[in-house]
């Protein structure tokens, strides 16, 4: 560089830049291979979101983004995601057409439900015919366990019964009181102790009458938490919608508003949510968080200082609410943190519809752990 006529200052200072890229750049042959997967995942992504939505689910775990994130990109960008339902799921994520358009919807699959054993599944669906009519028949004739029953009841997979969770899992636990036996499942207590008699396909609820039971309603909150339970996402709601007045109280702006070119470059905002991934990618001790809401995400920088006076709220906390200044540069949008409030001990609430309604104090914390969305930390 000095014999073309470059400052030696300023060649080593490029120099330092290669070096420092050197010490986790990619081989050109890797680089090579990731960018054609790329490409090629990009297209799918453009041009058919819904069949890149259900090969993406059916690949996880993998990368960054958890199933919660997918599926909610992929409902922005049109790409319509229907439940786990016993009458219509596989095992996998699969593609449904939607009546009348020249598209499909991605149905989700059983492997959504944490706990559930895939011959298991395999079984329920050769059974299931034309469709499952009540929980009585499926107990009968899909040769499965209670537990695998009762936590498709706690998917709330039986909609398409007209059963609620509550419902399906009230009909669940009423298969041993008539005498219905299901399948027994290794170690799982609670399980039945073998298959049903000849009859029992022909038996119903008709043979068994019961008085009528008016069941609370589940508030939609509780939904929610019991989605993120069992499946790890909600098609009903996002938890933080339930939080959004109280956090306009706090000054807390949506993630969607804190991107609106309205918002200028360095003014101090605040936004909050559930806490998706914490890197710490280098030794200078810069601190990524990304954050989500009900309507996008935001990408928090913590620099060193700043950290080392919130180590404890910074990597510990589920949902969180930061107050910083506002960095624009183009289409990439963060928030140079300042300050911190852990809103974890308000999820609790989640389970108690009526405390939301009612803007009741949160539990204290540790009363009630509620496991919504565990992040991904590097570092």
């Amino acid at each position: 560089m000095t014999r073309r006529g470059y400052a030696l200052d300023f060649a080593e200072r490029c120099f330092k830049q290669i070096e420092g890229f050197g010490e986790y750049g990619f081989p050109e042959s890797h680089a090579a291979s990731f960018a054609l997967l790329v490409s090629a995942s990009a297209w799918m992504k453009c041009h058919y979101p819904e069949v890149f939505c259900a090969a993406i689910l059916n690949s996880q775990p993998m990368g960054f983004y958890q199933p919660a994130q997918l599926v909610r990109d992929a409902c922005q960008h049109d790409v319509d995601v229907r439940e786990v339902d016993v009458n219509s799921s596989q095992w996998d994520c699969t593609l449904e057409p939607v009546p009348g358009e020249d598209r499909h919807a991605v149905r989700l699959g059983f492997r959504q439900i944490q706990g559930l054993n895939e011959d298991e599944l395999e079984k329920l669906i050769a059974a299931r015919s034309n469709g499952y009519a009540s929980i009585d028949r499926l107990a009968a004739v899909a040769g499965v366990s209670r537990f695998t029953i009762e936590r498709l009841a706690e998917a709330d997979a039986f909609r398409s019964l007209g059963l609620d969770r509550r419902a399906a899992l009230w009909a669940a636990r009423r298969l041993d009181t008539i005498g219905i036996k299901t399948a027994k499942a290794k170690g799982k207590a609670g399980a039945g102790t073998g298959y049903l008699p000849l009859l029992a396909p022909h038996l119903g609820e008709d043979f068994f009458p019961e008085p009528e039971i008016a069941l609370l309603t589940m508030p939609l909150s509780e939904h929610v938490v019991e989605d993120y339970v069992t499946t790890g996402l909600s098609l009903k709601e996002h938890p933080i919608t339930f939080f959004r007045e109280d956090l306009r109280r706090l000054g807390a702006m949506s993630n969607a508003e804190h991107r609106s070119e309205d918002v200028p470059d360095g003014r101090c905002v605040t936004v909050a949510g559930l806490v998706l991934i914490r890197q710490m990618p280098g030794a200078k001790g810069v601190v990524f968080v990304t954050l989500e809401d009900e309507t996008d995400i935001a990408n928090i920088i913590v620099w060193p200082k700043v950290f080392a006076r919130n180590r404890r709220t910074v990597m510990t906390s589920r949902f969180l609410a930061v107050r910083g200044r506002l960095q624009r540069a183009g289409l990439v949008v963060h928030v140079l943190a300042e300050s911190f409030i852990d809103l974890s001990a308000e999820l609790s609430r989640l389970r108690d519809g009526e405390l939301l309604a009612a803007g009741a104090a949160a539990r204290p914390s540790g009363q009630l752990d509620l496991p919504l969305l565990k992040s991904r930390d590097f570092h």
